[in-house]
């Protein structure tokens, strides 16, 4: 299971876990480590010193290299700064053109991913120095740059940027998946629904009971339902009474949906949620959960419980392992 993306990770195992920024932090991040995956922080929009408490904490829980996820949609040169002055080896950018803080991230010493959609990025990216591309097929859940679904786009992206390693995003979420993704010439997996079902993530359990009660065709790709907070922002999440509501009045644009400006839920750390808010369903919130935005990939279907994540990333490595030898 060594591949060029584990040895230039300087992982194990070709697993990485995806920036579920509101749903993980050090302790996940940490244990997919610890299992011989990549755990990644997700702090978009931390403060530093936030940043570099999260760092020191998953520091202090692993030994192994651990991935940040910077969104240059926002201004991420001082959480970049922080992240190469606390060791960070793995700097992961996402959405926009990272162009002007790779070579930074570089001279800090750290190794550079780039997530995109089409192999016309994918090149742009690696002219400007990324190490390995993340190829996100348009089946991910969260945010969904994309249209082109992860089987035609992973061997576009890699005869594109070959010898540059490439990570499978979109629709994986178990060993089956994994042996795919290297079949079609992946380096790794990038895995998000699965890990949201860690023991070490930390959804609000009606969020997760929907991911359980999911099949792959419960999940709707939105170009701007729900109120992200940078624009043209398209997203995948299960459908739900907000989804139905809005489609039921055909569709309508912001401003004349049914139920807008209504608070459905209260976060105990960050205040009142409202209808076709962004907020990421967390353990701190009360109200009505089904109703905010449940964000989850095509591979929602195969998530059906709650398991240590560290042994989700050795059941993916060993289901992998006995697909690919079946094969020979």
């Amino acid at each position: 299971m060594k591949t060029a993306a584990c040895t230039k990770l300087g992982i194990e195992i070709p697993i990485i876990q995806a920036p579920m920024e509101g749903a993980v932090g050090p302790e996940l991040a940490a244990a997919v480590s610890n299992a011989g995956g990549l755990g990644m922080l997700a702090p978009w929009a931390s403060d530093t010193e936030t940043l570099r408490a999260q760092v020191r904490e998953t520091r202090d829980l692993t030994g192994k290299p651990f991935a940040v996820n910077l969104n240059p949609e926002f201004p991420q040169e001082e959480l970049l700064q922080a992240c190469l002055e606390e060791g960070v080896t793995v700097i992961s950018f996402f959405w926009q053109d990272p162009s002007g803080l790779v070579e930074r991230a570089k001279a800090g010493g750290a190794t550079v991913m780039h997530t995109v959609a089409n192999a016309r990025d994918a090149k742009a990216a690696v002219e400007c120095g990324v190490d390995l591309i993340v190829a996100q097929g348009w089946e991910a859940g969260g945010h969904v740059r994309g249209t082109v679904a992860t089987m035609p786009l992973v061997p576009a992206v890699v005869d594109a940027v070959a010898p540059v390693p490439v990570v499978a995003a979109g629709g994986i979420a178990d060993g089956r998946g994994l042996a795919a993704a290297l079949s079609l010439g992946a380096s790794a997996a990038w895995i998000g629904t699965r890990f949201l079902a860690s023991e070490e993530a930390h959804p609000h359990p009606d969020y997760l009971d929907k991911i359980f009660a999911a099949s792959e065709n419960d999940t709707i790709h939105l170009d701007d339902l729900y109120h992200i907070s940078w624009p043209d922002a398209p997203h995948r999440v299960l459908r739900n009474p907000t989804v139905a509501a809005w489609e039921d009045a055909g569709r309508p644009a912001i401003g004349d949906r049914p139920g807008e400006g209504e608070v459905v839920a209260t976060s105990r750390l960050h205040g009142p949620v409202l209808r076709y808010g962004s907020d990421t369903p967390g353990a701190d919130m009360d109200g009505d959960i089904a109703a905010m935005a449940l964000y989850a990939g095509q591979s929602a279907g195969l998530v059906d419980k709650r398991q240590p994540a560290g042994e989700i990333v050795r059941e993916i490595a060993d289901q992998a392992r006995q697909v690919l030898q079946s094969l020979v």
